[in-house]
C-alpha cells in the first residue's frame, strides 16, 4: 500500500463533504429563494410522508417567490401545513393545484441568524474533512507499522494528505463565501 492510494481512497469522502455542505446550505435563505428549501421538507398525504420533491414540480417564480405545482390537487392542504410547521415564514397564495410561496425581503437581524447559521454548518463540514484526514492518516501509520510503507513516504504521505484537506477546505471556504455574499443581497 502506498500513500497516494490512501489518499486517493479518501479524496472522495472529502468530495462528498464538499457537495453534502453545498446541498445543505442551499437550504438556507437568502434574497433568493432556492427550490432546495422546500424540496426536502416532510408532507403528510394520505397518511404516508413524502418529501415534496415528489408530490409536484417546484421553480422559481421570480427571486423571491417559489412555484409548487404539484401532480394532484389532493396534495394542496398537507403541502401547505408542512411548510407552515416547518415555519419559513412564507407567505402562501394558492390557485388551484399550483401554491405561490413568497417570502419578505430579509431583515438586517434575520440575514445575520442566516450568516451564523452558514457558519455553524461549515463549521461542521470542516470537522467532518479532519475526521477523514485523520483516518487516512492512521491508514499510513498502520501500514508503516506492518512494514507496507517506509518511514519518509510516511511523512511525505501526511504532507499530501494535509495538502489535499487543505484544498478541500478552500473549496468549502468559498462556496460559503458566496453564499455569505448572496444573503447579505
Amino acid at each position: 500500500m502506498t500513500y497516494q492510494e490512501v489518499i486517493d481512497k479518501i479524496k472522495p469522502e472529502f468530495q462528498r463533504v464538499v457537495d453534502d455542505f453545498k446541498a445543505e446550505i442551499a437550504k438556507l435563505r437568502s434574497n433568493r429563494l432556492s427550490p432546495a428549501l422546500l424540496e426536502d421538507i416532510e408532507v403528510n398525504c394520505f397518511d404516508s410522508f413524502m418529501p415534496m420533491k415528489q408530490l409536484g414540480a417546484i421553480a422559481n417564480a421570480s427571486p423571491r417567490e417559489l412555484m409548487v405545482d404539484l401532480w394532484d390537487k389532493s396534495y394542496v392542504e398537507g403541502v401547505v401545513k408542512a411548510v407552515e410547521q416547518a415555519e419559513l415564514g412564507l407567505g402562501v397564495r394558492i390557485n388551484d393545484k399550483t401554491i405561490y410561496f413568497s417570502a419578505p425581503p430579509l431583515t438586517e437581524e434575520s440575514r445575520q441568524n442566516v450568516i451564523k447559521m452558514l457558519d455553524k454548518i461549515k463549521e461542521e463540514a470542516f470537522q467532518n474533512l479532519r475526521h477523514f484526514r485523520d483516518k487516512g492518516w492512521k491508514e499510513i501509520q498502520d501500514a508503516c507499522t506492518k512494514g507496507e510503507l517506509r518511514e519518509d513516504d510516511k511523512f511525505k504521505g501526511r504532507g499530501k494528505l494535509d495538502e489535499a484537506t487543505r484544498d478541500f477546505r478552500e473549496k468549502i471556504e468559498e462556496v460559503a463565501k458566496r453564499k455569505e455574499e448572496e444573503i447579505k443581497g
